[in-house]
C-alpha cells in the first residue's frame, strides 16, 4: 500500500471543515461519518473543491437492531482515483433524509428507489410515488422486517390460476432426466 497521503490529506481537510470523524479505510479509499445535517455540505464541498464529480451511487443498509437506516454515499476523483465514502445514520422509524438530486441528477433514481424499496422520504424529490413496485401498500420491501416469504406465499402460490405451481429443478428433472443436483436442492420447494 503506497504512504496514503492523497487520502489522509482529503479526510483531514474534510475533518477540519466538519469536525467529523473518518478514516483511510484503504489505498484510494476515504471514509467519513457524519451527522445527516451535515452530509450535503461534505457533498457539496467534495464535488465543487475536491473533485468529486462523480456520484457512483446511494447505498442503504436497514439497522433493524439499532433503529437506524444507513446512508453511504459513494463519490469518485477521475483525476486522482479516489474514492470517498460519506456515511451517516437516519431514524428509522421516521425516515427522512436531505434531497441531493440538486448536487448531482442522477441522485433523483437512487433517492426514489430508497422511498419505494425502504420508505425513506426526501422532501423535494420530484418523481411519482411509484417507482418500480406497483401498487405496493405492504412494508418498503428492502426493510429487514419485511416478511419476504410470507409475502411471496400469500402472493404468489396461492393465485387462481397458480394451482399446478410446479418447483421449476423438478419440471427440468423430470424432463432432462437428470438428478437435481445436491448444492440445488436446498433451494427446491419440497424439501
Amino acid at each position: 500500500m503506497s504512504d496514503l497521503i492523497k487520502e489522509n490529506e482529503i479526510l483531514e481537510q474534510i475533518k477540519a471543515a466538519f469536525q467529523v470523524e473518518g478514516k483511510v479505510s484503504s489505498e484510494r479509499r476515504t471514509e467519513v461519518f457524519a451527522d445527516k445535517t451535515q452530509v450535503s455540505s461534505i457533498l457539496l464541498l467534495a464535488k465543487n473543491q475536491y473533485g468529486f464529480k462523480h456520484l457512483n451511487h446511494i447505498a442503504c443498509i436497514d439497522w433493524i437492531e439499532e433503529n437506524k437506516f444507513e446512508l453511504v454515499y459513494i463519490l469518485y476523483n477521475h483525476k486522482t482515483g479516489l474514492t470517498l465514502l460519506v456515511h451517516t445514520k437516519i431514524d428509522r422509524e421516521n425516515p427522512e433524509m436531505e434531497n441531493i438530486d440538486t448536487i448531482w441528477d442522477q441522485a433523483n433514481t437512487y433517492e426514489r428507489e430508497m422511498r419505494e424499496m425502504y420508505g425513506i422520504e426526501f422532501p423535494g424529490l420530484v418523481g411519482a410515488k411509484e417507482f418500480i413496485l406497483e401498487d405496493w401498500e405492504d412494508t418498503p420491501p428492502m426493510r429487514r422486517d419485511f416478511d419476504t416469504l410470507n409475502y411471496a406465499t400469500n402472493t404468489y402460490f396461492h393465485q387462481a390460476g397458480r394451482e399446478d405451481a410446479q418447483d421449476v429443478r423438478t419440471t427440468i428433472s423430470t424432463r432432462s432426466g437428470e438428478e437435481i443436483p445436491d448444492f440445488a436442492k436446498k433451494y427446491s420447494r419440497d424439501k
